[in-house]
């Protein structure tokens, strides 16, 4: 369930209370006159069941609440109402189940930034996974991919490919190409200065590394892990089960082949280099395939829920 708080300017406070009130998902309506001061407004209060969100919000949208006033959601932990319980059985879908799409662009949107931050994390997380390489150590190769941020702007790119949001689109790929790119520059220079101090060599790269020579060995599985990764994750990502993407970052090898990219370069090692820049492509275009069906899927199943009853309409159940 999602809490509500609507600043509707007077003109259009009577509209909007009877928008919610007509909602068979909205319930604890309540309605301050004249209680906003910036900007000035009605306050609106209202809990919307999550299945009910998303159809509610693209209502308000398209009265303009949001142009000369203020929409605001947060999640509710604990509701204890037995209006709430009612409107929890009358709306149609699950709650589990619900995409309120504004909550995922917003989320989606504030990861696409190619801050200092998330170039740091996905330097770190390659030099890490460079080290595993060389030592043929999965354990520093899961590290790395738990602490790589690249399924941040991946899911953007899904969402505003659906959307069809230019700008974010163009945002998610130069966090993506950027960040990547840094990320293997740096870790060439790592791997040279690591070699200058006698820690790691090229022999190490050249020698049998019977687990986790995959890096840079793609084939047909590639592609299974990749879709099957962009499915899990999207899914988790929309439906709030966070716990599940951390098992996803650590199904997919993209940081790992940005890793091998980098070191085989180093060391001059170009069969591997491509083989590991391949394995990176694949796996960047199963999750952005995979995560973008998932998507299309959610929302045409939501659409079916919406108008298979009588007088429905997308988003929205009338009480």
């Amino acid at each position: 369930m999602l809490h509500l708080r609507v600043i509707a300017p007077p003109d259009q406070s009577a509209a909007v209370a009877e928008l919610l009130a007509a909602d068979c998902g909205v319930t604890h309506l309540a309605v301050l006159a004249g209680a906003a001061r910036q900007p000035e407004g009605d306050l609106i209060l209202c809990d919307v069941v999550r299945e009910s969100a998303d159809g509610v919000l693209r209502d308000l949208r398209q009265l303009g609440v949001e142009a000369r006033g203020a929409i605001a959601a947060d999640d509710v932990e604990l509701a204890i109402s037995a209006a709430a319980d009612r409107a929890a059985r009358t709306a149609p879908g699950s709650g589990a189940d619900a995409v309120v799409w504004d909550e995922i662009a917003a989320k989606t949107g504030e990861q696409t930034e190619l801050s200092a931050t998330y170039l740091v994390l996905i330097t770190v997380a390659t030099m890490l996974a460079g080290i595993g390489v060389l030592l043929d150590q999965p354990i520093l190769i899961v590290g790395a991919m738990v602490v790589g941020p690249e399924f941040g702007p991946l899911a953007a790119l899904c969402v505003a490919l659906l959307r069809r949001r230019l700008p974010v689109i163009t945002r998610s790929v130069q966090a993506l190409v950027v960040g990547f790119l840094v990320a293997m520059v740096v870790t060439v220079l790592s791997t040279w200065a690591l070699t200058a101090a006698g820690l790691v060599d090229r022999g190490m790269l050249l020698a049998d590394r019977p687990l986790t020579d995959f890096i840079w060995r793609p084939d047909a599985l590639s592609w299974v892990v990749g879709l099957l990764a962009g499915v899990a994750g999207m899914l988790s990502l929309t439906s709030k089960k966070s716990g599940s993407l951390v098992g996803v970052l650590i199904s997919v090898t993209t940081v790992p082949a940005a890793a091998n990219v980098a070191v085989a370069a180093a060391y001059g090692v170009w069969h591997e280099a491509a083989g590991s820049a391949l394995q990176l492509v694949i796996n960047l275009c199963a999750i952005v395939l995979a995560g973008l069906v998932t998507l299309v899927v959610q929302q045409s199943w939501w659409w079916y829920l919406a108008r298979r009853g009588p007088g429905h309409r997308p988003g929205r159940a009338r009480r």
